[in-house]
């Protein structure tokens, strides 16, 4: 993004196009001898047969400072996990997490036993045992993660968002990628744009001034999976076992971190990757599902964080103040976006809007109702606590799996 403005409570280092993959890349290799660095795919099987994944390894087999590649592979059977193996032989110092297997199945029904297993497949469990690994094998201080269906990527992505991390005269503990996103003439990022921006806009006007909200709102796209954090930040993150990932891992680092050791990073002047049916007639599939634990996750949070006393009034008077902040978003958007010569259907973004109305009603409602549901993975933390050898259990699951 062509700005330089630092208009957040959080640090913004933009891309100024003043410096090279390549000489970033240089000093990465040089940091890496005192901060070794690691690297996490979560992927389906799925996407091995993609046009994205087989793009992103090869350039990532270019990538020279990074100390070891941890793949969460989900949606496998043997067959196919030996078909991963040979396409991510290319990696070097990379690993396969085969969720689906015995051996890793082993680990998590010993979790099960003592109620610390992820019950929900998805994202979120899948970077929790690749977090796990990562911590298990101790061999890196700073981990980045992206998404593995990016169509957009090269090698620049993992390097601005390792970088903040581990120059020497940086302080920062977790790193957040932003981008805007744009493909084939057509503005997207439909659920960043009608729904994050806007409530927390919303939330400011009807509750008052929250540093919650304020820090929140400082993340230029708060929805992307690309994000790095240092390893003494890792053992004690709760992810969100539903598809709040992404909004739960910024609240999380709120909780736990300065706000001043907490940065976010250009890191692709456009940037493109599946995207996601709105599913207006399924709450449990789509950018439905999406929206309604986003927003459960946003009531979660300013309960904890700000005492905000919920109720159905609160809720429904929140949603006026949402609907008419939304819509005056899609008129910026509309404008945007002609300017620009891109497209943009206003009648399906005011239908998405009225959508995501309801959705955060419906929200409310089972916050309210469903209070006291456990909506966080235990950290590992809590995990190594309970069992003790669990760290050796996955190593040894694991180096079987890929006969290391």
């Amino acid at each position: 993004m062509a700005d330089f403005a630092q208009n957040g409570v959080i640090g913004t280092l933009h891309n100024l196009r003043n410096r090279s993959t390549e000489e970033l890349e240089a000093e990465l290799v040089k940091f890496s001898a005192d901060t070794p660095m690691a690297l996490l795919l979560p992927c389906l099987f799925s996407e091995l047969e993609g046009n994205a994944l087989p793009a992103i390894v090869e350039e990532l087999s270019k990538v020279p400072y990074l100390n070891e590649i941890i793949i969460g592979l989900d949606r496998a059977n043997e067959a196919q996990f030996n078909e991963a193996r040979e396409f991510f032989k290319s990696l070097p110092n990379s690993v396969i997490l085969w969720n689906d297997g015995p051996r890793l199945q082993n680990v998590a029904n010993l979790l099960a036993e003592k109620g610390l297993a992820p019950t929900e497949p998805g994202k979120g469990r899948n970077v929790w045992y690749c977090l796990g690994y990562f911590l298990a094998s101790d061999k890196s201080e700073a981990v980045a993660l992206h998404d593995c269906d990016i169509l957009t990527y090269d090698r620049s992505m993992p390097a601005k968002l390792l970088y903040p991390l581990v120059h020497p005269a940086f302080q920062y503990q977790f790193c957040k990628g932003y981008y805007y996103r744009a493909a084939s003439g057509k503005l997207h990022g439909r659920v960043f744009r009608l729904l994050v921006t806007p409530i927390i806009r919303a939330m400011k006007q009807v509750l008052g001034r929250q540093d919650y909200l304020d820090y929140m709102g400082s993340f230029r796209y708060a929805l992307a999976g690309e994000f790095s954090m240092r390893s003494e930040v890792v053992t004690s993150l709760r992810i969100p076992g539903d598809w709040g990932l992404e909004i739960g891992t910024l609240s999380e680092m709120f909780r736990n971190c300065a706000v001043n050791r907490i940065c976010q990073v250009d890191i692709a002047d456009s940037y493109d990757h599946k995207h996601q049916p709105v599913s207006e007639d399924d709450s449990k599939a789509g950018l439905h599902r999406m929206a309604h634990d986003i927003f459960k996750a946003l009531f979660r949070k300013l309960a904890v964080e700000e005492g905000v006393v919920w109720t159905p009034h609160l809720i429904r008077t929140l949603k006026a103040c949402y609907y008419r902040t939304a819509l005056d978003v899609v008129d910026h958007y509309h404008n945007d976006a002609l300017m620009a010569g891109l497209k943009l259907d206003r009648h399906r973004e005011e239908a998405t809007v009225e959508l995501f109305s309801q959705i955060m009603v419906d929200a409310g409602e089972e916050f309210l109702t469903r209070s006291s549901e456990a909506p966080f993975i235990h950290n590992w933390s809590r995990v190594t606590s309970a069992i003790p050898d669990i760290y050796d259990q996955l190593l040894e699951a694991v180096a079987a799996d890929n006969d290391l």
